[in-house]
C-alpha cells in the first residue's frame, strides 16, 4: 500500500518519468562525487576545478560529452545530499582493487592541486579518504608528493606552506 502511494506520487511530481542513469552504488559516481566535495571544500569552485573534474572524468572514466556532463551533475548532486565520505569510500573500496583505490586518492590530490594551492581541508580530505579505501600514509604521501611536484609551485611559491611535506617530515 505504502509503495503504490509512493508510485502515485511520484507520478504526480514527474519523478517517475526522471531516468536515473548513474546508481549510488556506481564507482564511477562515487569517484566524481568525492573529486566534487574536493573541488568545494575549501568554498571556492572556480572555473579551473571545474574544468579538471570534466577531463579527469573523461580520461579515467572514458566518458565524453553529455555522458560526462550527466556524471558530474549526479555528482554535484550526491555530494550535496552525502552526509559523509564513507557513503563514497564505501563503494569505492568494495568495487576497486588496490591499484583502483590508490588512484582515487591520486585523483583527489590532482584535484587539489587544480586550483594552484592545497588548502588544509583539501588535505585532511584525502587523509580521511586514503584511510576509509586502505590506502597507507606512505602511499598517500608519495601520491601528494607526485602531484605536488607535477603541478609545480602554487600561488604562494616554494617557500609557502606546501613545500614541506608534514606527513613524512621532510
Amino acid at each position: 500500500m505504502l509503495s503504490a502511494l509512493k508510485n502515485f506520487i511520484n507520478e504526480l511530481t514527474g519523478e517517475a518519468e526522471r531516468p536515473k542513469p548513474f546508481e549510488a552504488a556506481d564507482y564511477q559516481l562515487a569517484a566524481a562525487a568525492l573529486l566534487v566535495h574536493i573541488a568545494s571544500i575549501d568554498g571556492e569552485f572556480d572555473d579551473r576545478e571545474k574544468a579538471r573534474i570534466r577531463q579527469l572524468v573523461e580520461a579515467r572514466f572514458g566518458l565524453q560529452g553529455d555522458e560526462a556532463t550527466e556524471l558530474i551533475d549526479s555528482a554535484q548532486e550526491s555530494e550535496r545530499d552525502a552526509v559523509d565520505l564513507y557513503r563514497f569510500t564505501s563503494v569505492l573500496k568494495r568495487r576497486l582493487d588496490e591499484d583502483g583505490r590508490r588512484q582515487i586518492v591520486g585523483m583527489l590530490w590532482d584535484m587539489a592541486h587544480a586550483d594552484g594551492a592545497v588548502h588544509e581541508f583539501e588535505e585532511n580530505v584525502v587523509w580521511r579518504v586514503a584511510e576509509l579505501l586502505g590506502v597507507s600514509t606512505r602511499e598517500r604521501v608519495e601520491l601528494r608528493r607526485e602531484f605536488r611536484d607535477a603541478a609545480g609551485p602554487g600561488p604562494s611559491g616554494p617557500s609557502g606552506p606546501w613545500s614541506r611535506d608534514k606527513d613524512s617530515g621532510e
